[in-house]
């Protein structure tokens, strides 16, 4: 089983984006029983008194324009042990990165990246949080999974 966990700021936008869409992709692709996908915040912002807000209205509208529910997901932050329990801890932006290491420790293992790392385009995915445009982070997303899955497969980590 490959874990994955996605990782963005607050865990409302494009972390829940990200997971929801690959766990269709996976589902669409008759591989789902190869994962475990989940995803998670560097910070509490968006946590209070322990509840996690639920997943940002453009978010939830950008998945439900594909015919995905992302129902019930609440933010969470990522815990030190997240490190050891998955198998690639993918973040959104540089800023991710750097909050993720002081929670974690350095990537000894290898683990850790940013989505669109696995693409030809080396940045950060779209924050809508500040542009507003949740379809440019859909599409920055949907091309970092496209990758993500393509680097599985090269990688022979895949069973067809």
């Amino acid at each position: 089983m490959i874990k994955i966990l996605f990782i963005c700021h607050g865990n409302i936008c494009r972390s829940p984006m990200a997971e929801f869409l690959l766990k269709d992709l996976v589902t669409q692709q008759s591989i789902v029983h190869q994962f475990h996908i989940q995803s998670a915040a560097t910070s509490t912002e968006e946590i209070w008194n322990g509840i996690g807000n639920p997943v940002h209205e453009g978010t939830r509208k950008q998945l439900q324009k594909h015919g995905i529910s992302c129902e019930g997901k609440r933010a969470v932050q990522v815990k030190k042990s997240d490190y050891g329990e998955y198998d690639y801890l993918i973040c959104m932006d540089n800023m991710n990165l750097r909050n993720l290491a002081r929670i974690c420790g350095p990537d000894k293992d290898n683990k850790v990246y940013r989505l669109l790392d696995f693409t030809d385009e080396k940045r950060d995915v779209a924050d809508p949080w500040y542009t507003g445009n949740f379809e440019k982070t859909y599409e920055d997303i949907m091309l970092g999974l496209e990758g993500f899955l393509q680097h599985l497969k090269t990688e022979g980590k895949l069973q067809e």
